[in-house]
């Protein structure tokens, strides 16, 4: 049996909400924070739970992973909650992030399409399968290279666990600061994940009106 997750989540006082009405909030979550409790009673901090606390009719709608900072949509009320897990659903919701990658990509953009499932024996890890995997589908876009390292910009067509992740790792260029996925280079070369959800793009879920929010990456 693995060992528990040593979790040591970053305080947020105040809470990093960026927006909020009736029917929304958009918040900028840092890393090291659960944005949903784990299963494990020593990992039920979370981003909702926290938001809950002033919030109670805050309900998710999507998931960063632990170590990935950046913005976050969380509905409030059921029926706000059906319509904006609809549009992501549907892929109506635009979803941009920003890395640090291992050396430099030769292109300047490109797209990656490589089939993923679960690592089953190395959970919660993800992998590549040729044969089993689910089709996953990743734009990047090179944004600037220095000193063996290269900033991209980031589209997940489609949203599997830990595609960004795996995906870049795959083409050789291993996010900086991933301890799952990546080269030893490319895990030692920072002390967090430098990965970033940098910008949310979706239609409001009851005037319809276009709301688009960023965030500048913390590295």
């Amino acid at each position: 049996m693995k060992a528990p997750l040593i979790y040591h989540p970053p305080e947020t006082d105040p809470l990093p909400v960026l927006f909020v009405d009736d029917a929304l909030l958009v918040v900028d979550k840092p890393a090291g924070l659960l944005s949903v409790p784990g299963r494990l009673d020593q990992h039920k901090d979370s981003m909702i739970l926290r938001l809950q606390d002033v919030y109670p009719d805050a309900l998710t709608v999507h998931r960063l992973d632990m170590d990935t900072s950046g913005l976050l949509v969380y509905a409030r009320g059921a029926a706000n909650h059906r319509a904006l897990s609809k549009a992501f659903e549907v892929r109506k919701v635009l979803k941009t992030y920003e890395a640090l990658v291992w050396g430099a990509p030769e292109a300047s953009k490109g797209k990656i399409e490589l089939p993923l499932m679960r690592d089953w024996p190395n959970r919660p890890k993800q992998k590549v399968d040729m044969l089993d995997g689910k089709p996953s589908e990743t734009l990047w876009e090179l944004i600037s290279q220095d000193d063996g390292h290269a900033r991209v910009r980031l589209t997940p067509v489609t949203g599997r666990t830990h595609q960004l992740r795996v995906h870049m790792a795959a083409i050789g260029h291993g996010i900086l600061g991933d301890c799952f996925y990546g080269s030893d280079e490319s895990m030692a070369a920072r002390d967090r994940l430098c990965l970033h959800a940098r910008r949310l793009t979706f239609a409001h879920p009851g005037t319809g009106d276009m709301m688009e929010f960023a965030s500048s990456p913390p590295f």
